[in-house]
């Protein structure tokens, strides 16, 4: 767990990773703040080989997801991170932006009204309180081709961005339910063109990002991919069993991609009834490196996660109360437990050091 290892020709002090947590933080118009800085800052000092940011909007026109979002549009939003990664590259941290379109499931967008999709159906539940979300999720348009090429141009114009500040990379949001993971999921994507039926068309946007994005930033920039079963909204959700998990897997590893992130609610688990668990499908389709997500924040369960074959392993809410985390159990030092208050009843940082100072004051 503590030995180097490479993504492309950047070499990672240990196998672990801060996965992407969104924080809803940012200023009104997207931009990092000090305590942003604080809150990454921890991190890198606790040890951690790589740290990948929460999701960044790449356009001004539908990917905002989330009111206090930071974006990724424009150099003043982008020089905004200038001393978060000043901080993580100080303590040897690679850090990895992350770019993301809600697609679907925006819940605040100042930029423009409504939401677009693959097609016009409405999300699953309802928009999630804590990121400041209230009520049904609203019916999206669907996306025409040429929003489709916005949307692409989108990702590519940040990324760009991210390589001119400072990033290490980008970590291609394809997860959890937003605009990508809609075009790849069956139920969301209804449509009869290029962008809709087999795998491969289903996976088309996806293909033509990373390919924009790579002729865009060169070959020496770290280009990631996160890829989810379920979602934010829809937590059972389930690929069509291990044909399309190979389908997958096959279509993006012959791309210019140099990692997958896979997120699953358990990465240990098996994908389907009696399979192996999704990240050891990835590895029989890839030799690229694979990071996994999904209660693994412990030692135990990150030492089983490297021995079957992962990579790096993304740990989520337990870095929120260990922010040391890898330096904690490389020590073999008691891990505080994660407490849902710190994300409670708004998931921002400032209601985490509120909660933070409020546990101290009980110790005093």
């Amino acid at each position: 767990m503590f030995n180097g290892q490479k993504i492309q020709k950047h070499r990672i002090e240990n196998r672990f990773a801060v996965a992407p947590m969104t924080r809803v933080s940012a200023t009104d118009d997207g931009k990092a703040t000090d305590e942003m800085r604080s809150y990454y800052q921890r991190f890198a000092k606790g040890g951690f080989g790589i740290v990948i940011t929460e999701g960044l909007y790449t356009d001004s026109a539908y990917s905002q997801g989330y009111k206090f979002q930071p974006g990724l549009i424009d150099a003043s939003q982008a020089n905004s991170w200038h001393n978060i990664i000043e901080d993580a590259h100080s303590e040897n941290t690679l850090i990895v932006a992350q770019l993301m379109h809600a697609g679907a499931l925006s819940q605040h967008n100042p930029y423009i009204d409504g939401s677009i999709a693959p097609s016009p159906v409405q999300p699953k539940g309802e928009q999630m309180p804590f990121y400041y979300g209230e009520g049904p999720y609203q019916v999206p348009q669907e996306i025409t081709e040429q929003q489709i090429e916005e949307v692409i141009s989108g990702f590519a114009n940040a990324a760009v961005l991210a390589k001119k500040t400072g990033f290490d990379g980008v970590e291609i949001h394809g997860a959890n339910g937003y605009l990508l993971d809609q075009f790849l999921t069956h139920y969301t994507n209804q449509r009869q063109d290029s962008y809709g039926g087999i795998t491969q068309n289903r996976l088309r946007i996806h293909t033509e990002i990373i390919k924009r994005i790579r002729a865009s930033v060169g070959e020496d920039f770290i280009v990631g991919i996160r890829l989810s079963q379920a979602k934010v909204n829809d937590t059972a959700y389930k690929w069509d069993g291990e044909q399309e998990a190979c389908e997958v897997f096959t279509h993006l590893d012959a791309l210019a991609i140099d990692y997958f992130h896979l997120t699953e609610p358990n990465a240990l688990d098996g994908a389907f009834e009696g399979s192996l668990p999704l990240f050891q499908l990835a590895k029989k389709h890839t030799n690229k490196p694979v990071m996994i997500n999904g209660e693994l924040g412990h030692k135990s369960g990150a030492e089983k996660a490297i021995e079957l074959g992962a990579d790096f392993v993304a740990i989520g809410k337990v870095a929120l109360s260990n922010p040391d985390f890898v330096s904690l159990i490389r020590n073999g030092q008691p891990l505080k437990a994660f407490s849902f208050d710190l994300l409670m009843p708004i998931a921002n940082i400032d209601n985490q050091l509120r909660y933070e100072a409020k546990l101290a004051s009980q110790v005093d």
